[in-house]
């Protein structure tokens, strides 16, 4: 007898709220053109702090895309959330008429790494200056970390499984293979992704223990990765959610399949420890291509971590190269993220948006303010490159020692 073919875990739609667009049309057209949207932070009561430069959304209206129940309850973070699912399911062809008729068909997973901080400091402020009457009653859930799963999944009825995943930068790789591995396990669709907001000066207080955090007040100058002149990171806010379903669903009801999520691995090489981040993210990588049923010159384009740490950077290049062999050295490999900043979480979910469209589009994203590499990587500086573009590999590593490697593939790829 055989065996029913496993479920393919497809991306049908994309929804971007980041520094350089607020709809996935905008961010790509910046990104494509290696367009850098860092600047000095304008966020009051950031003035006096060390951190002077990140990536902020400054063209979001949070009235204008979550209804006011749903604003008064919820911080920044979630409203990016939000608007970014919206913005996924509208170019998924989901109708709300469609996933009303069997809600426990669809589930979210997100991934976050600040959490409601915005939100957190106003109730807080209230309770100092004013006393505890002051303080309302959303201030218990809205920091969390859960906050935009719960919120998506209250507000657009999703009753499928539904998480969050909390490893760091890296989660936002994890939450997309946690929601493929609910696919494949038999749910038809799950919004997936991570949105991030840690610029108000409470959050930015917290990142200021993290000797990773740039503090040069030059945007073009802040954040330098694979460079002599690397820094570390500047953070950013924003980020990105994605319609993950069934390959099988999707070509039913005649959406298009944008990318296959073909294979996934994580490690964990402790905080801070860069050159064992090496090893670690070399493992991810192969376990990933294995999963994927990937050679590893089948590999078109690698989406770096580009952490902007010498240490780090190095690690990174040497992992690629370990992992992929000679291939890792003739590789393009792009960070499109020195554009717009690390958004910890949502970082590489960004990264995964971009390159889907990378795909569709042959053309390799260049990396912003990069021109003097001092490794040995083929990376895209200046302008982007035409390529034929069938398969990419996204690399993420957070501060706290998780490693995630994620393999796509261009449209209907194979089972993973």
């Amino acid at each position: 007898m055989s065996q029913p073919r496993p479920r393919r875990a497809a991306v049908t739609g994309i929804g971007v709220v980041a520094p350089n667009g607020t709809s996935t049309e905008t961010f790509w057209k910046s990104t494509q053109e290696g367009i850098s949207v860092l600047d000095r932070i304008t966020r009051e009561g950031c003035e006096h702090l060390p951190l002077r430069v990140a990536g902020e959304v400054r063209n979001f209206d949070p009235p204008s895309a979550v209804e006011e129940r749903y604003l008064v309850q919820t911080d920044r973070f979630t409203h990016f959330a939000m608007a970014a699912a919206d913005l996924a399911l509208d170019d998924a062809r989901l109708s709300r008429a469609e996933t009303d008729e069997a809600p426990f068909s669809v589930g979210v997973v997100t991934a976050a790494g600040s959490g409601g901080g915005e939100f957190g400091q106003r109730e807080l402020q209230q309770l100092w200056g004013k006393g505890s009457r002051f303080v309302g009653p959303y201030q218990s859930i809205a920091w969390f970390y859960a906050a935009s799963t719960g919120q998506i999944s209250i507000r657009r009825g999703f009753k499928g499984p539904c998480g969050v995943v909390a490893s760091d930068e890296a989660g936002g790789l994890d939450a997309l293979a946690h929601a493929a591995r609910a696919v494949r396990r038999g749910t038809d669709v799950m919004v997936a992704g991570a949105t991030e907001a840690p610029l108000a000066p409470y959050s930015m207080v917290c990142q200021l223990g993290y000797e990773e955090l740039s503090t040069v007040d030059d945007p073009a100058r802040a954040y330098r990765p694979f460079t002599a002149a690397a820094c570390g990171f500047v953070p950013a806010e924003g980020g990105a959610m994605l319609v993950v379903e069934a390959e099988s669903s999707a070509r039913e009801r005649g959406a298009p399949v944008r990318a296959t999520l073909a294979g996934h691995a994580a490690t964990f090489t402790g905080a801070s420890r860069w050159t064992q981040s090496r090893e670690g993210l070399a493992e991810a990588i192969r376990v990933a291509l294995r999963e994927a049923g990937c050679a590893p010159e089948e590999i078109d384009v690698v989406f770096a971590d580009a952490l902007g740490v010498p240490e780090a950077d190095r690690a990174e290049a040497l992992a690629i190269t370990d992992a992929l062999g000679a291939h890792g050295g003739r590789v393009p490999v792009t960070a499109p993220k020195t554009g717009v900043g690390r958004g910890y979480g949502a970082a590489p979910v960004l990264d995964v948006a971009a390159a889907v469209l990378a795909m569709e589009h042959g053309l390799i994203p260049p990396t912003p303010n990069v021109f003097d590499v001092c490794h040995d990587l083929d990376l895209v500086t200046a302008r982007a490159r035409a390529a034929e573009l069938r398969t990419a590999l996204v690399l993420s590593r957070g501060l706290m020692g998780s490693n995630s490697a994620l393999v796509l593939r261009l449209g209907a790829g194979d089972a993973s």
